[in-house]
């Protein structure tokens, strides 16, 4: 009796299971072979549940013929499950003919006295089997199928993602146990006169189901949601019909009737809505796996980009430099006197060049900001000598500006050294001036160095009377790129990196930009802060 019960549960088990892997998508052949499988164990369920009740030797040895059905088909679709699961692997056909021509001819044998010739009771009425000469060459073949089903399974292993390798763990754990215990069990044993262990056969099922339902779980292979949705609804609908079925009168049958009528509808409803609701979740992971990939493609080709933009300022930046030289070699006469319209020309040649130049290194700190390739010579230098340098270096282009210029320090006496990289930090303060100058068409242009003691550190500020900032502006201002729109007016030659690479550099130099505005055509004044030196 508890033999036929458990035989009934694990057929239960492999029914629900086979049926919701063959309808989650009937088109997968991995679905369609899983399915096959499990139905093939139901056989060999059936059949041993039917030896088990019969009590004449006529019907056992009927059944326990039978019984080789369910092997022989498990073997079968185990190796078809072998080629599909977890990925499809190219199989020579003559070993797929072999195949199937063998296991047809098995089955042809099973109703045969050459599978089983008779059975006899022990004396504990348990049947035994008198194996015919055909029962050991099966046992065989089954066994080599299984070999070659667990190979497939491993076959292009390495090659597997990781995931894919632990669904095969899961999945040939399962099946090895059910098949290698229920084939010992069922048809080893009682091959050489020991039949006590039988009924066992039928349990070692639950092991494939346990590691399948395991793996359905941790890996998602069907969703758990939907199989729980419709484990529940089926389950309501089965206890309202029985209580229908055996109810006392006819009040309560139309009662359980009508509740029957509206669990069917909701149920339905219910299972449709998380049908849906999983192939939406699928979709959102399928799109955020492929949004992955491609922010990853992008992060490489944006890499790729960085370096050949490196490469090619590179070698834009040496003819510049020659351009630059010599042009103004030619205009302070070294080459000799030159006509007034040919000095103009060269003129115009060398601020283009100049110009230029500044593009170039601008990229080239970009370039080598995004691979992190900048480099910084740490050094201590005088914070007010340096800007002093930047003015006499600038002072051609101060003069031609018209601007009203002035700079002053708060403390002459105040050290104000500080430390950073002197190319580089020279670079940035002469580009914030550079910048106030391009952008003040008329007006003045004012410096101031000071000492913060409440932060304890060293503050230079630009204050200019130019275009000014608008507020919708002012907190892209340094982001790559950004430029204001009436500064696309003012000066058409800008192309949006110089404050982005000055924020990186002062940044990288433990400091701080930042920019103030009262709005458009009121003026603005660009600030940076600095620690005194040994701070760093």
């Amino acid at each position: 009796m508890l033999f036929g019960i458990f035989s009934l549960i694990s057929l239960v088990l492999s029914l629900f299971l086979g049926a919701y892997v063959y309808f989650n998508d009937k088109a997968n052949k991995i679905n369609r072979s899983f399915m096959y499988l499990i139905f093939a164990v139901m056989i060999w369920i059936f059949f041993n549940l039917m030896t088990d009740i019969s009590t004449d030797v006529s019907p056992i040895t009927l059944w326990s013929k039978a019984t080789l059905i369910g092997p022989i088909f498990i073997g079968y679709f185990m190796y078809r499950l072998s080629i599909y699961f977890p990925v499809t692997k190219i199989i020579n056909k003559s070993v797929n003919v072999s195949v199937i021509i063998l296991t047809c001819i098995f089955l042809a044998f099973v109703p045969t006295s050459l599978n089983i010739k008779n059975v006899y009771f022990l004396s504990d009425q348990i049947p035994a089997i008198v194996p015919g000469p055909v029962y050991p060459i099966f046992l065989i073949f089954f066994l080599i199928l299984i070999i070659i089903s667990f190979l497939n399974f491993f076959k292009g292993y390495k090659s597997f993602s990781a995931y894919n390798k632990l669904q095969a763990q899961y999945i040939v754990i399962g099946v090895g146990i059910s098949v290698v215990l229920g084939c010992l069990f069922d048809n080893i044993f009682p091959l050489f006169g020991n039949s006590n262990f039988v009924n066992y056969g039928p349990y070692t099922i639950l092991a494939f189901v346990f590691f399948t339902f395991y793996a359905i779980i941790k890996f998602k292979m069907f969703d758990i949601k939907v199989i729980s949705a419709q484990l529940l609804v089926v389950s309501l609908w089965i206890f309202v019909f029985v209580r229908m079925m055996l109810a006392d009168n006819t009040q309560d049958e139309f009662i359980n009737a009508g509740l029957l009528l509206i669990l069917v509808i909701f149920g339905t409803l219910l299972i449709r809505s998380v049908i849906k609701e999983v192939a939406q979740r699928e979709k959102i992971e399928k799109l955020a796996t492929d949004l992955e990939t491609a922010n990853v493609r992008l992060t490489e080709l944006d890499r790729q980009k960085s370096e050949f933009v490196s490469f090619a300022t590179h070698q834009l930046r040496a003819p510049l430099t020659a351009m630059k030289g010599y042009a103004s070699m030619i205009l302070d006469g070294d080459m000799g006197a030159m006509a007034d319209e040919a000095k103009l020309g060269v003129s115009r040649i060398y601020d283009s060049a100049k110009t230029l130049t500044s593009i170039v290194d601008d990229y080239l700190n970009i370039t080598r900001i995004e691979l992190g390739t900048m480099k910084y010579a740490f050094e201590t230098i005088d914070f007010k000598a340096l800007i002093e340098d930047v003015l006499g270096e600038l002072k051609p282009n101060i003069e031609k500006s018209g601007l009203k210029f002035s700079f002053k320090v708060d403390d002459e006496n105040m050290d104000y050294r500080i430390t950073a990289d002197h190319d580089k930090f020279q670079q940035v303060i002469a580009n914030l001036i550079d910048n106030s100058m391009k952008y003040t068409p008329k007006g003045s242009v004012d410096l101031t160095l000071s000492f913060n003691r409440a932060k304890n550190r060293f503050v230079f500020k630009i204050q200019d009377t130019g275009i000014g900032i608008d507020p919708e502006i002012m907190p892209h201002l340094f982001l790559k790129w950004s430029r204001a729109t009436n500064a696309n007016k003012t000066n058409i030659k800008g192309t949006g990196l110089g404050l982005f690479v000055a924020k990186e550099i002062i940044t990288a130099h433990h400091g701080e930009v930042r920019a103030e505005s009262a709005g458009e055509g009121k003026g603005s004044t660009f600030i940076v802060e600095m620690e005194p030196w040994g701070k760093m």
